[in-house]
């Protein structure tokens, strides 16, 4: 009888090891294929930190001025995602009004640069003919550097001396300085102080 309890205890022994064996062995082929359900993240093909670079148009003339501390570019379609930008958007050649500093906490630029979409905290400055300080908040504001337009279908707060405007949708002639806002628009008058 102990030939007999030897004998069932080393197969069950031996068939225990077999399938903690094969276990392992099919834990260690799917090691490489788990994880990942959808398409790998494709790379940028090139990473700027802490830069400032210069866009020209087509003409060769300064389109934009850009300074950020992260950009990535889109090898694919060749555009490109930007952490919180500064753009310094020029006058056209020849124009006497002031460039346009933008700031925002996202943005994003076409493969021509010919397009500029910024996202969530957009604060534009400039001044108008006069000197006096311009100023656009919103939350999105596309830019067209090319054309010195700017659209947006979100919510503005224009700011200028003495005159504080709110609405939704705005279309801008950046070096004309003409700003309109589209719809819900309400003013409220500040007086300068003596």
């Amino acid at each position: 009888m102990k030939w007999r309890d030897m004998n069932w205890r080393a197969v069950l022994t031996v068939t225990l090891m077999a399938g903690a064996l094969l276990s392992g062995w099919m834990l260690w082929q799917q090691r490489d294929r788990g994880g990942t359900s959808g398409p790998i993240g494709k790379r940028p093909d090139y990473v700027l930190h802490d830069f400032q670079t210069t866009v020209l148009d087509e003409a060769g003339r300064e389109a934009f001025t850009l300074q950020a501390p992260r950009l990535e570019r889109d090898p694919d379609v060749k555009t490109m995602q930007i952490t919180t930008p500064v753009f310094h958007v020029p006058p056209k050649e020849g124009s006497q009004a002031s460039p346009w500093e933008i700031r925002a906490q996202s943005g994003w630029v076409s493969e021509k640069g010919e397009e500029v979409r910024l996202r969530g905290g957009v604060l534009a400055d400039s001044t108008n003919a006069d000197g006096k300080p311009i100023k656009i908040a919103t939350e999105e504001l596309n830019v067209f550097p090319d054309a010195q337009r700017a659209t947006s279908t979100a919510k503005i707060t224009l700011t200028q001396p003495g005159l504080i405007l709110h609405g939704r949708g705005l279309e801008a002639d950046l070096d004309a300085k003409r700003i309109t806002l589209q719809n819900d628009v309400k003013a409220r008058y500040e007086r300068a102080a003596p």
